[in-house]
């Protein structure tokens, strides 16, 4: 029995041993990297998100492996952290790829594209369908690999100094909207503006821009949008999920010990939870105070929807013409858009109408 006992005990500390060593042997020095955003530090949110995804990694690692954060200008300016990532400026940054659709039009699809994927699918689309292969196949080609973290969820349409009541209200508007929304939304007359997140107010307070969108109301009352323009328009059909994602530089990436890539990997995969939830949660009172503060709710009027639906497919189609990268992942994307729409319309939207419908009603 004593025999029996002390194979049991000998036979576990060796499995014990095996475990650990080599994790051990993974960890290796400490690594400390620096990490650019996209946002200012007043975004709670978005930003803050990136910071409690940082503390997480730290605390998965014992604090080995250490990513300092620094917001959008204090290292590069907001919109170069694609460029700052790649040339190994900054080891990764957080931002949304919409933003570089100029350096190859696929890399929308990674953010979420117009008229597409709602969060849920979205996510589904990336982490059981294909999509963050097909993202990750693409941005290797820059020395970039993304991972998703973060997502908003379906945006608003922005403050307009004007109400939209036909497609003729949009020739001309000079409106702060980036990526491919702006890209189809000229074709109706829209003047698309791709501005930093802290020159929105300025440029719509002086009327160098008609409109601007930014992300909901929680994000859009801490930018005060509503104190120069009145109009609050919804929904952002160019934005029915905006994922934002790390963008790591891939050099360093492959330098990584393999138990640092799961705890960031992880960490990230955390952030998205967190910052739906938080989204979900803060929306609802910020939109109540911006009503209550003399915000004006339109919806944007079916004619209008129509003609940007329209002009979204067929900016899909020339993109398609034009980009082999864009071919191939729009053709993935279709199919499982299709599929996905399927299911959500036989039960998910079937309920959700429902409650919506009878949580308008008096008991």
């Amino acid at each position: 029995m004593k025999r029996r006992a002390f194979l049991k005990r000998a036979a576990a500390g060796m499995a014990a041993t095996a475990l650990a060593s080599p994790a051990i042997a993974q960890t290796g020095a400490p690594v400390r990297w620096r990490l650019a955003t996209s946002w200012p530090k007043s975004l709670d949110t978005v930003h803050g998100s990136v910071e409690a995804m940082a503390q997480r990694v730290a605390q998965l690692t014992d604090k080995k492996f250490e990513i300092q954060v620094f917001a959008g200008g204090e290292i590069v300016p907001p919109l170069q952290v694609w460029d700052a990532t790649q040339s190994g400026t900054i080891e990764c940054g957080h931002t949304l790829t919409a933003f570089y659709i100029g350096k190859n039009p696929a890399v929308a699809f990674d953010s979420g594209v117009a008229f597409g994927l709602n969060t849920r699918q979205q996510q589904a689309w990336m982490y059981s369908g294909g999509g963050l292969e097909l993202m990750r196949d693409v941005m290797k080609k820059d020395g970039i690999l993304p991972i998703p973290c973060g997502n908003v969820g379906v945006q608003m349409g922005g403050f307009y100094r004007k109400e939209i009541n036909s497609v003729d209200d949009l020739k001309g508007l000079k409106f702060r909207i980036g990526g491919l929304g702006g890209m189809i939304l000229s074709k109706l007359g829209v003047v698309p503006q791709q501005i930093a997140t802290a020159d929105i107010y300025p440029a719509l307070e002086r009327g160098t821009i008609d409109a601007a969108e930014w992300i909901g109301p929680y994000d859009d009352e801490k930018l005060g949008l509503h104190k120069v323009a009145k109009y609050y328009y919804y929904p952002g059909w160019w934005e029915g999920s905006a994922q934002v994602t790390l963008l790591v530089n891939l050099r360093h990436w492959e330098a990584l010990p393999e138990i640092y890539r799961a705890a960031l990997e992880t960490a990230c995969a955390e952030a998205t939870i967190l910052m739906m939830a938080k989204y979900d949660a803060k929306n609802p009172e910020a939109l109540r105070r911006l009503v209550a503060a003399g915000v004006q709710l339109r919806q944007f009027p079916r004619p209008v929807m129509d003609a940007c639906y329209k002009a979204t497919f067929e900016t899909y189609e020339e993109l398609s013409a034009k980009s082999a990268d864009f071919k191939l992942i729009y053709e993935s994307w279709q199919k499982f858009l299709a599929d996905s729409n399927l299911w959500f319309r036989v039960a998910e939207n079937t309920l959700d109408n429902y409650r919506y419908t009878m949580s308008a009603q008096p008991r």
